[in-house]
Parts: C-alpha cells; sequence; structure tokens
C-alpha cells in the first residue's frame, strides 16, 4: 500500500530481517505472514485503519491518503477535502501536498481563487462572497447583494487548507 503521489518503494523485506519490523500503528514486532508499507513504514495489516471510519485499509484498497496526521480511505479523504483532486476554476489536478481554499465543497490552487469579477486573488483574511458558483471580492460582491435580493449568498473569511 503506498500514498497516491508516492514514489518510495518499500525496502526488501526477506525471512531473516521480518522478525525485526516493528509496527507503525501499535509498535509491536511484525512477524505476520502479510504486511503493509505506507507513509515510510510497515503496518500490521489489522493496524493500517482508516481515522474516521476505522477500516482496515488492506482489506478495501491499495492506496490511503494521508493529511493533517490522519490515515484516511479514499471516501473519507473526498467526504472531509473535497470532491475531486482537480481545481474547480481551472480543472488541473491539484497534489495531495499543495495548499488549497475551498468554497461550497469545491476545491481552488490558491492562484485560481480570484474574485470572477476583478480577477484579484482571494487570500486568507479576505471576505469573498459565494453566489451560483462564482466568487467575488467585497468590493466586487454584485449589487443586488447590497439590497438583499440574493439569498444564495455565502459570505466567509478565507483559511487557507492543506489538501
Amino acid at each position: 500500500m503506498v500514498n497516491p503521489g508516492s514514489s518510495a518503494q518499500p525496502p526488501p523485506v526477506t525471512a531473516s530481517t521480518l522478525s525485526w519490523k516493528r509496527c507503525a500503528g501499535c509498535g509491536g514486532k511484525i512477524a505476520d505472514r502479510f504486511l503493509l508499507y505506507a507513509m515510510d513504514s510497515y503496518w500490521h495489516s489489522r493496524c493500517l485503519k482508516c481515522s474516521c471510519c476505522q477500516a482496515q485499509l488492506g482489506e478495501i484498497g491499495t492506496s490511503c491518503y494521508t493529511k493533517s496526521g490522519m490515515i484516511l480511505c479514499r471516501n473519507d479523504y473526498i467526504r472531509l477535502f473535497g470532491n475531486s483532486g482537480a481545481c474547480s476554476a481551472c480543472g488541473q489536478s491539484i497534489p495531495a501536498s499543495e495548499l488549497v481554499m475551498r468554497a461550497q465543497g469545491n476545491v481552488y490552487h490558491l492562484k485560481c481563487f480570484t474574485c470572477s469579477t476583478c480577477r484579484n486573488r482571494l487570500v486568507p483574511g479576505d471576505r469573498f462572497h459565494y453566489i451560483n458558483g462564482s466568487l467575488f471580492c467585497e468590493h466586487d460582491r454584485p449589487t443586488a447583494l447590497i439590497n438583499g435580493h440574493l439569498n444564495s449568498l455565502q459570505s466567509n473569511p478565507l483559511l487557507p487548507d492543506q489538501k
């Protein structure tokens, strides 16, 4: 089991070296017939679990996701960190290690999180409005919004997020 985007291959394990491998989950010796390699560590198959749903990751797939100190199955990663690995503005993929901005469940590259009108980049601390799938800075919000005619407003202070 290898993290997506990781090119690290596990060091070879032989019968003579297996007895001293320690599980990153429980710290116990790994003497099992099967073991997993994820996040540059070895794991008992029973110990590599999703931090959210506790599913044993070796039983549900060949990849796991890590973020913010959590180990996640694919479903929980998507639930917590976005519908896809693609930027909602440009459609390009976003590497798992890259910082992102989000609005209404959509994920954006930092450089793509811009006002629809003036194209200025919105940065942490800025207030923005998310209306019908478009982002607006405080200055460029639609005038109907000022008069209270738009109900689909989401006004948010910006906080960066690491994908």
